[in-house]
């Protein structure tokens, strides 16, 4: 198959030309090998698997599977493959196998999809760029002297390049629906519960970390979310089934919605004037298609939920060092100066200031739901402004400095009060303000590429949803979809 033909499909239609015998799967994935290796530069994928996955397209698969002989590539943090490493964007990790199969990488292989690839991600998601030093940055088709966005930039980037028509991601404070703004995809959170993240773990950070992936088109992540939703026997929760499958929910337009929405930044940081009207357009399309909206105060108290958001997500970094260690005997020197620092940062916190914290994530649910009492939907920028360049959101080298000195003679405490590392935490964060707000409180929540810049750089916008929101949230986004086509449109690169 050529590349013109393949980038024409969505994983659905590709699935469906397997099943009528168009075209066998081998084709599909030789096709999208080429395509990996004709956008190298990108560094999306940074662990090949062509052989293996060369076996098992010629083997058996089965022409029924949703997915059936689809090129794919899962994500290199918390989707393990048995006995291939998972390095997490970490040195130490590189050549480590994993014991077993994550939940949601044996779902893909049972749907029918053909592993190829790991793609590219920061050391253990725990930046909004992909740029380890592990691997090298990743890179935007739509300019590569730009982020695809993190923590999943590089299935976002080689999506969005056409090297496959969706990839594996995960999002534990906006990682979906990040990369998903930046590179012109649509990104969808499922709500906390949704999908296992097991069986290596129970849940991610207390549930804000889930499981999904990035698309070209709403019809895969429905049909992705009818395979990857359901309960494990080792999960320690799970929501209830749609009453019915989401690909056949989709088929029907949302009802009326009454839908919120604000520019501001929750946190008091600048927002660039494409970020404001990437919204205006979002609110001007939502209006003629017999949607209620009108701006409204930020529901949330932004600033307090971004503090609770930092000190867990410190913690956890702290908690995934302390655990490679154990397993590698890995010296600090293993570890990213950025990890280290907020490591450091998260020792220095006590047990009752954690769940303390956790405790007031409460609050903030409470506060959304209220919310969503009287809106069916919060609508935001998903990002601040346009794709920053690469090493733009790099900390400086000064704080680095004053981060190792203070974490060697047992002072990170004082770290975390200093003007540096709170400008700096604020520097970074401020790109992507909005997205942490869904991933505390277990809502879903999604990322729809309704805008480029005049640059030609994609800004997606996010729309929140109340528990249980997925269908209605891809009931909306096929609308845009169709109002607004974005499948076509594609990186010149």
């Amino acid at each position: 198959m050529q590349f013109d033909d393949y980038v024409r499909h969505d994983a659905t239609g590709l699935a469906q030309l397997v099943r009528q015998g168009e075209v066998h799967p081998s084709e599909l994935l030789e096709t999208a090998i080429e395509r990996a290796d004709a956008t190298r530069a990108l560094n999306a994928i940074v662990r090949r698997l062509d052989d293996r996955a060369r076996a098992t397209a010629r083997g058996p698969i089965d022409p029924q599977a949703p997915f059936a002989g689809v090129p794919f590539l899962v994500k290199d943090l918390f989707q393990d493959m048995a006995g291939l490493p998972s390095s997490c964007g970490n040195r130490a990790l590189m050549q480590t196998p994993a014991p077993e199969d994550s939940d949601v990488v044996r779902r893909w292989q049972q749907a029918g999809l053909v592993i190829f690839g790991k793609t590219n991600t920061p050391e253990f998601g725990a930046r909004n760029v992909t740029e380890p030093l592990a691997w090298g940055p990743a890179r935007n088709p739509w300019n590569p002297d730009h982020t695809p966005g993190g923590s999943s930039g590089g299935s976002a980037a080689a999506v969005a390049a056409g090297i496959v028509p969706m990839a594996g991601a995960n999002d534990g404070g906006g990682s979906i629906r990040i990369p998903a703004a930046a590179c012109g995809l649509f990104g969808l959170k499922a709500g906390r519960g949704r999908i296992s993240i097991g069986p290596m773990m129970a849940e991610g950070m207390n549930g804000a970390a889930v499981q999904g992936i990035v698309s070209r088109s709403v019809r895969d992540s429905a049909a992705m979310l009818d395979v990857l939703q359901g309960p494990e026997p080792h999960a320690p929760y799970h929501m209830a089934a749609p009453a019915q499958p989401y690909a056949e929910l989709i088929r029907r337009p949302p009802r009326s919605l009454r839908i919120g929405y604000t520019k501001a930044s929750p946190i008091g940081t600048p927002v660039d004037p494409q970020a404001e009207q990437a919204v205006d357009h979002a609110v001007r399309l939502l209006s003629s298609l017999g949607h209620d909206v009108e701006e409204v105060p930020c529901p949330f108290n932004g600033v307090q939920l971004a503090e609770d958001f930092l000190l867990a997500w410190f913690c956890a970094q702290a908690l995934l060092v302390s655990v490679v260690q154990a397993e590698t005997q890995a010296g600090e020197d293993a570890f990213e100066p950025d990890t280290r620092m907020m490591a450091a940062v998260g020792r220095s916190v006590s047990a009752v200031e954690l769940l303390a914290c956790e405790a007031r994530w409460n609050d903030h649910i409470r506060a959304l739901a209220r919310f969503h009492a009287t809106h069916d939907m919060w609508l935001s920028p998903t990002l601040s402004a346009p794709p920053v360049a690469i090493n733009a959101l790099k900390t400086p080298w000064a704080l680095e400095q004053l981060s190792n000195m203070v974490a060697k003679v047992g002072l990170a405490g004082y770290l975390r009060n200093t003007s540096a590392f709170k400008t700096t935490v604020l520097h970074n964060l401020g790109w992507t303000p909005y997205t942490q707000l869904a991933n505390l409180t277990g809502r879903p929540a999604m990322s729809v590429p309704l805008y480029w810049t005049p640059d030609g750089l994609p800004l997606g916008v996010q729309f929140v949803a109340p528990l249980d929101g997925e269908g209605t949230l891809l009931q909306l986004a096929a609308q845009l979809e169709q109002a607004q086509p974005w499948f076509d449109r594609r990186p010149s690169r």
